[in-house]
């Protein structure tokens, strides 16, 4: 799991991750290579998140509550405007963006645009990974998903987006690699 979270604080007992990002983004997919199921047939049953979904892991002598929130429209306006709830004492928060749906890349980019405003004006200052996610295999060899591409339409401005002072580091992702990530930043 330490693959996936990273370094977390080895002094807490509990952390609590959220993970965000639109519909069909794959989130839900990342909280399953979190729980160890990879097995690529549970991913072909998988149902929309509704609203909030917390699932708690236990690792050795720490505790993960991750909070998955569901991605539609609805559900992201509900969270913008109460994020304090939902991200409040979180240790780190998955952002993640359908590589693949690039007519959407635009709307993302505002979510995480509207999380970061608001963790800016807080205190709160969680880790943040952004899961390019669904980089299949292969997929580089199409030059809207070459490095220059992926770079210029979606790594330039998230790097815009997050303010100073955050610890952020961005991935590309994939269920077909038993959940391996790639650092990109």
């Amino acid at each position: 799991m330490e693959k996936i979270l990273g370094n977390p604080d080895v002094t807490k007992k509990e952390t609590k991750i959220v993970i965000m990002g639109l519909d069909n983004s794959g989130k839900t997919s990342i909280l399953l290579g979190l729980q160890k199921k990879t097995n690529l047939l549970s991913y072909y049953a998988l149902k929309p998140t509704q609203g909030l979904n917390i699932t708690n892991l236990k690792e050795e002598d720490k505790t993960y509550s991750i909070w998955e929130l569901g991605g539609q429209a609805k559900y992201r306006g509900e969270y913008l405007q109460d994020l304090k709830k939902y991200t409040q004492k979180a240790d780190k928060i998955i952002f993640v963006i359908d590589v693949q749906d690039i007519p959407r890349y635009k709307v993302a980019l505002d979510y995480i645009e509207k999380i970061m405003t608001y963790l800016k004006s807080t205190e709160e200052r969680p880790e943040l990974s952004i899961f390019l996610h669904k980089f299949d295999p292969g997929l580089e060899e199409i030059e809207s998903f070459s490095s220059e591409s992926i770079s210029s339409r979606l790594i330039n401005r998230l790097i815009s987006i997050v303010p100073s002072g955050f610890d952020f580091h961005i991935f590309k992702s994939s269920i077909y690699t038993v959940f391996e990530r790639t650092l990109l930043r």
